[in-house]
């Protein structure tokens, strides 16, 4: 039994935390998932997108019985004030699809979870509908996941692409799993040199945010810990 259960999109993104952490491959409704476990903490890597993020989130759920569920990961800006490696923490996590919303105690601003990577123009429209500061594509489906099993939800994610950053292609290298196809989409971007500035930005600012987000785990882990600790006994 975990009392912390930490869902994220991809390894990649959570890298700095997890380094020395215990690796398990379990199993769960016909899927294998990893799992990096410590002390009273388990974080699972389920995956690009909702679907991926909510088979992770029930996974997680039903193997490690959390007390306290978190998202975490990156994050699209959509408020021209935040920038790369900016740590944010919602009040609200609404999700894009259907505008269903969850509160997040403690939290500030909101979150939109979308369908796919958000287009410079569709960042826009969203910051205009939903007064909103960050976008990213799994933190709804986790939050959906955890109030339907009663527990309690928190998100912290790192801003890896500002307001106006426009995403290279990267969509169509998303398999029906949450999986990145990284050999296919080098492959593309190799035969389109006009890409090469924008990847080679999009690449230094995943890797600062994925720092910032690590040290700010880092860091966060302890009192969060104790904060879950003081509740549950």
């Amino acid at each position: 039994m975990s009392k912390l259960a930490i869902v994220a999109a991809l390894e990649r993104e959570v890298s700095g935390l997890t380094k020395g952490w215990h690796r398990a491959h379990r199993r769960h409704e016909g899927r294998n998932l990893v799992f990096f476990e410590r002390a009273d903490t388990v974080l699972v890597c389920g995956g690009i997108g909702l679907e991926a993020a909510r088979r992770a989130a029930e996974a997680v759920i039903a193997l490690y019985h959390p007390t306290l569920v978190q998202s975490v990961g990156f994050a699209g800006a959509l408020d021209a004030n935040m920038r790369v490696g900016d740590i944010f923490s919602p009040a609200i996590v609404l999700d894009a699809r259907d505008g269903s919303r969850i509160a997040v105690a403690g939290g500030e601003g909101t979150l939109v979870t979308f369908m796919t990577v958000a287009t410079t123009a569709q960042k826009l429209k969203l910051a205009q509908a939903y007064a909103a500061q960050g976008v990213d594509m799994e933190a709804a489906a986790v939050a959906a996941a955890a109030h339907a099993h009663g527990i309690r939800f928190t998100a912290t994610k790192v801003i890896s692409d500002g307001l106006h950053f426009e995403m290279p292609e990267t969509a169509r290298f998303i398999d029906a799993h949450g999986r990145f196809k990284t050999s296919g989409f080098v492959f593309y971007v190799a035969l389109r040199p006009w890409l090469w500035g924008r990847v080679a930005t999009l690449a230094g600012n995943s890797r600062k945010a994925a720092r910032a987000l690590g040290e700010y785990l880092k860091d966060f882990q302890q009192p969060l810990n104790d904060e879950v600790e003081a509740k549950t006994t």
